[in-house]
């Protein structure tokens, strides 16, 4: 997993010009002083016209000791290393995330654990102002990140701001007290324009055992699902918007499909147009659809998630297994990238009116 890299240099402990804020909890604290040392670092790294191979192999690392210093804030031991520096500003860039903004979403307040319905065993955090999600990854995600990155980088070369896909803003490992955790910063899929609760979505496309469940209805916002949506006769009103964002959702899938991904999902966020102060400030999030008209009821945010997954080995086997037992009819959502990329399409679709 370990590209070419630069000499690991031990240096005492560097904290910000400012007042940076510190998690209790330890990996959080480095991952902040992680982000903020390694942007202040690339600040002085000249902006490259053209994105080159090596840049997706490329990565910066730090060792840090403290020894009676600081350790009311951070660990007396800890590294940082950052994963494509240079290509992940190119995207920041496209993304248009400024630096700034970047830097006070991540550094400059708490980091707050959020509810996740995946079983994948991922831990979420959700920045200070809402805007950004922090993701935990496991090591054979990462590989698998890797393995999809340049194919990704030149989808948002051509797309940018038009994706659905997660906008990917970083990649770290943080190592304390000898034990390596993985996260991948982005965008989140949620507007940061409300705090009013929205009505969530997880949408894969399938029916079969696709319902929240009574432990997902506990939750404070419950991520319904396919059979819920369609139980609800929901839609995405989306009026002369429809085309554009079937296109997209296409351009996105079709990519998916080629890098034989699958299991991925389509976050939907409904919102009560009531419950916004503020809707042209609702529609510049990254996520927000465009209005179909002044005055309709309902907003929505919307973005494709999980996107990790490779159809493998063992999920041909699951996919066998689940045949077997429930027969073809069944749209169990463990199926090859191209039969799930035409029923995720065809779903959508259908859904958006």
């Amino acid at each position: 997993m370990d590209g070419p890299t630069s000499k690991l240099k031990k240096v005492k402990a560097w904290k910000s010009k400012g007042k940076a804020f510190r998690q209790a909890d330890p990996l959080l604290a480095v991952l902040q002083w992680g982000v903020d040392h390694t942007m202040t670092q690339l600040e002085y790294v000249p902006v490259k016209e053209l994105i080159l191979v090596e840049d997706f192999k490329a990565h910066s690392k730090i060792a840090v000791a403290n020894h009676l210093y600081n350790d009311h804030e951070l660990p007396s031991k800890f590294k940082v290393k950052e994963y494509c520096p240079l290509v992940f500003r190119d995207l920041r860039r496209r993304f248009q995330e400024d630096m700034d903004d970047y830097l006070y979403s991540l550094c400059e307040g708490p980091l707050a654990p959020r509810s996740s319905s995946a079983r994948t065993g991922s831990h979420f955090y959700v920045s200070h102002d809402q805007r950004l999600v922090l993701k935990s990854l496991s090591k054979e995600e990462v590989l698998q990140f890797h393995h999809t990155f340049q194919a990704y980088h030149s989808h948002i070369v051509e797309l940018g701001c038009r994706t659905l896909l997660p906008r990917y803003l970083g990649m770290y490992r943080i190592t304390v007290h000898d034990r390596d955790s993985y996260v991948v910063i982005m965008n989140s899929v949620l507007s940061a324009q409300t705090d009013a609760p929205p009505q969530l979505y997880d949408l894969k496309g399938s029916t079969f055992e696709r319902h929240a469940t009574e432990k997902d209805l506990e939750q404070d916002v419950p991520v319904l699902k396919d059979g819920d949506f369609l139980q609800r006769s929901m839609r995405l009103e989306l009026g002369t918007h429809r085309a554009d964002f079937c296109d997209r959702l296409a351009h996105d899938v079709r990519m998916l499909e080629h890098l034989n991904l699958m299991d991925y999902s389509l976050l939907l966020a409904v919102y009560r147009r009531a419950d916004i102060e503020d809707v042209d400030a609702f529609v510049q999030d990254a996520y927000a659809l465009p209005l179909a008209s002044p005055d309709q009821e309902y907003l929505y945010c919307a973005g494709i998630i999980d996107v990790l997954t490779v159809y493998n080995r063992k999920k041909k086997a699951a996919h066998a297994a689940k045949t077997a037992k429930h027969g073809k009819a069944a749209e169990f959502t463990t199926v090859n990238p191209e039969q799930y990329a035409h029923r995720f399409l065809e779903f959508l679709t259908a859904a958006a009116k």
